[in-house]
């Protein structure tokens, strides 16, 4: 099969997925052991320069934003009770517009983001480097999750794959997925629900038919004859995550295709789902947090990252949205079994190519793919 993998320690140049933004070039990175645990949440404080007394940070919304106001905060201010924090919320694709339109004078301090819409901004020029001087955890994160020209750094990451709906698939007689090829089998016609390419998952989950047919995304081919028999499958695409999961929840689907991290979070909630991480392997989405160049604050957003990168958040984001950890933090028992998956199987995405070739593939979509919808 046409595509890299890494071994069980090489997770992913998590650089990004450029899939997601809903939707993650990546350098290539030597593999290295991740670094022993023990991180600490802030430098001494002799080291520490004086922090600004607000900081406006941006990310995803729903489950993301309520573990940040409601517990990430409270624990940050618990150290820096002078640091106003302001959270805004939004999809990874709008919060790299609106720093790209404040460029001349940035509202916004720092993002976390999804792998690829931080590289679409690390090629505007919009975020700042970062230092193990200026964020003494980020030396926590090993080397294969570092981000492309230290523009961001790695706070934890999920695998794509397929999810379903085991209560429908077990009523009904349908099949346990275990491979991509699975979602264009007869069978499941009429139990899919999907995003177009437009988004992350439906992205992501059109290169890898691609390579789960002999192609990549250099040779998409494969992938676009597959999604044109899934499209007959569907009364529509869907339009975001949360369509995805209300079609779950109505019984209207039994497929999705969508990340680990959303599958766990969403059977915690009581819906039967399980998490399927294909035969082919699959690619991993990446959060990674940024600061934005020329921000009012640099000095508290540097405090926060390195805060985000300790033991205590980093097994907050893996118990609470069952992220998993971009360092080496134990977890517990329980926690660390439900994010396990074949990390042997982890397909790098050749980002330069998803990036450049994401506008062409978007308008055959719209010709060749839409118009298949329920046929």
């Amino acid at each position: 099969m046409n595509k890299k993998v890494l071994s069980v320690l090489s997770i992913l140049t998590l650089t990004g997925s450029l899939l997601a933004g809903c939707g993650s070039s990546a350098p290539q990175q030597q593999s290295s052991s991740p670094a022993p645990s023990g991180n600490t949440s802030a430098a001494p404080a002799a080291q520490q320069p004086q922090l600004e007394d607000s900081l406006v940070i941006a990310g995803n919304g729903a489950t993301v934003e309520k573990l940040m106001k409601d517990e990430i905060f409270k624990k940050f201010n618990e150290k820096y009770p002078n640091v106003k924090l302001t959270y805004v919320s939004g999809v990874s694709t709008e919060i790299v517009a609106k720093v790209k339109a404040q460029k001349g004078s940035p509202q916004i301090d720092m993002t976390v983001i999804e792998g690829g819409e931080q590289e679409k901004g690390r090629v505007e020029g919009l975020w700042e480097m970062l230092s193990e001087d200026d964020i003494p955890n980020m030396k926590n994160v090993p080397k294969d999750l570092e981000v492309r020209d230290f523009s961001g750094v790695t706070v934890n990451f999920t695998p794509m794959g397929i999810s379903y709906n085991s209560e429908i698939v077990k009523e009904k007689n349908l099949p346990v997925p275990t491979s991509w090829n699975d979602l264009a089998k007869p069978e499941v016609k009429g139990h899919i629900t999907m995003t177009d390419i437009a988004s992350n998952f439906g992205r992501s989950t059109t290169i890898m038919l691609a390579y789960a047919n002999g192609g990549s995304e250099q040779n998409m081919e494969p992938g676009f004859e597959k999604l044109k028999t899934i499209a007959g499958y569907m009364p529509t695409f869907a339009k975001s995550a949360a369509q995805l999961q209300q079609n779950l929840q109505n019984k209207t689907a039994a497929y999705t295709t969508w990340t680990m991290a959303r599958s766990l979070t969403q059977k915690e909630a009581g819906l039967p789902l399980e998490f399927v991480f294909p035969a082919e392997g699959g690619n991993v989405v990446p959060n990674i947090a940024t600061i934005v160049k020329n921000a009012k604050h640099p000095q508290a957003a540097k405090a926060f990252i390195d805060f985000l990168l300790s033991d205590e958040v980093q097994t907050m984001y893996a118990s609470k949205l069952y992220y998993n950890p971009a360092t080496a933090v134990k977890l517990p028992d329980d926690v660390a079994k439900k994010l396990e998956f074949d990390r042997s199987k982890v397909v790098i995405f050749d980002l330069e190519a998803v990036g450049t070739q994401t506008p062409a593939w978007l308008d055959r979509f719209n010709k060749e793919i839409a118009p298949h919808v329920g046929k």
